[in-house]
């Protein structure tokens, strides 16, 4: 699992390349803390090259969002393959999230 955190177009910007799984979700944890100081900024999870998403990783997901309403901040998700499309469905997430 790789995370890349970018600022760009006064948004926060994570990518998410590879399997964020059980194994994979302590360290992504780590990273994904950067977006948490994200008070004026709004949030995008770039998932183009993340292959596989877990229960961990939706967890993870979820603290985001949740941090991010609380700073007054949005969430999206884009680029998303049609596999973890399917699980955010399966689970409800779709409707947590804003999609692009």
């Amino acid at each position: 699992m790789k995370t890349t955190f970018k600022v760009e177009d006064n948004e926060f910007v994570m990518y998410l390349e590879g399997r964020l799984d059980t194994a994979a979700s302590s360290q992504a944890e780590k990273d994904l803390r950067a977006l948490y100081d994200c008070e004026g900024h709004d949030i995008v999870l770039d998932c183009t090259d993340l292959e596989y998403i877990s229960s961990s990783g939706l967890r993870l997901f979820l603290n985001v969002l949740k941090n991010a309403h609380t700073k007054g901040s949005s969430v999206f998700i884009k680029g998303i393959n049609d596999d973890i499309r399917s699980v955010l469905e399966m689970t409800g997430f779709n409707s947590l999230f804003q999609f692009r």
